[in-house]
């Protein structure tokens, strides 16, 4: 018999969510074109519906299980909401999101323009997330959660996939929150001999500190990324596959986001959210340093940045 893999469970997502998503194009870079002499080039999620990887999530969550007449909630910074709101007002469901204070407005504005209710309370996600399982108790609502599920990690690691017909890649780099992510490409390509790296702020560590540990931990969460890489603890799921599947970990600090955020803007004209732009940082601050002729994927996986800090940090 055959053994049903991770991959092809997640070819199986893939069929499910396509008619639903945007297959987001891949910008092919020169050697050389950002240092060094290895190959990058961008996936740009941050163009998919509702400006995050989180939509193939939310689709394969809400079409991979029955759904009540409550409808479905979630918690989130504010990526995950605006993904799981468009999703259910795209197959005609209710949502409730809840959100914490450090949310940016134009965030919890695109969660509003899906159609969704939100319910903005506490300090960090974790308190977001607290309120959403009493009203899923209280409700009977479905709750979509952004990374430890298992349809969660099946949906993102579709984006493993589509990226692998699109370019050629020896190393990718990922933007690390919750982990869902980074744990669902991993699985998908670190079998095909892909090396996955994650990348997290120096101030937003859960999953480097979980791996470190042998198992999840808890850890303080202080950056300009917090509204998208903010996770507390990434739960066991996740670290059982990453700790399987994902290479290492590396660190980058706030003003080396920044660097790339502005980067992107001056030489690409692409407008990325702290998040979404951790990834690049790896590469341009040397946290990670590839190999001379490396083909090194570099996902820009969120572009739900506030206008008012980007023309700060873009200049």
């Amino acid at each position: 018999m055959k053994t049903f893999s991770a991959t092809d469970s997640s070819r199986a997502a893939y069929a499910r969510i396509l008619p639903h998503i945007r297959v987001t194009p891949v910008l092919k870079l020169a050697r050389g074109a950002l240092g060094g002499e290895f190959i990058p080039n961008f996936k740009l999620e941050l163009t998919q519906f509702a400006g995050s990887f989180k939509t193939r999530g939310a689709f394969n969550s809400l079409l991979s299980n029955e759904i009540g007449p409550a409808g479905v909630a979630a918690a989130s910074g504010g990526n995950h909401g605006a993904a799981v709101a468009y999703a259910a007002s795209q197959l005609g469901q209710k949502a409730r999101i809840f959100v914490p204070e450090i949310s940016s407005p134009s965030k919890i504005a695109a969660i509003r323009r899906f159609g969704a209710d939100v319910v903005i309370g506490g300090a960090r996600y974790d308190d977001a997330q607290a309120a959403c399982d009493a009203y899923v108790a209280q409700s009977g609502a479905f709750k979509i959660h952004p990374f430890a599920a298992e349809a969660t990690i099946e949906g993102q690691g579709t984006l493993g996939l589509e990226w692998a017909e699109q370019a050629e890649l020896d190393t990718v780099l990922i933007g690390v929150g919750g982990g869902g992510l980074v744990s669902g490409i991993a699985r998908v390509l670190q079998p095909r001999g892909v090396k996955v790296v994650g990348v997290e702020p120096e101030g937003s560590r859960a999953l480097h500190a979980a791996l470190e540990a042998g198992g999840p931990v808890d850890v303080a969460v202080e950056s300009i990324a917090a509204d998208s890489l903010g996770a507390r603890n990434v739960g066991p799921l996740v670290h059982s596959i990453a700790a399987r599947h994902v290479d290492h970990i590396v660190l980058v600090d706030d003003a080396a986001i920044r660097q790339a955020i502005a980067t992107l803007w001056r030489d690409y004209r692409l407008l990325s959210e702290p998040g979404g732009a951790a990834a690049l940082a790896a590469a341009l601050s040397g946290a990670y340093t590839p190999q001379p002729g490396e083909r090194v994927g570099i996902l820009l996986c969120g572009g739900n940045i506030d206008l008012a800090k980007a023309a700060e940090w873009v200049g």
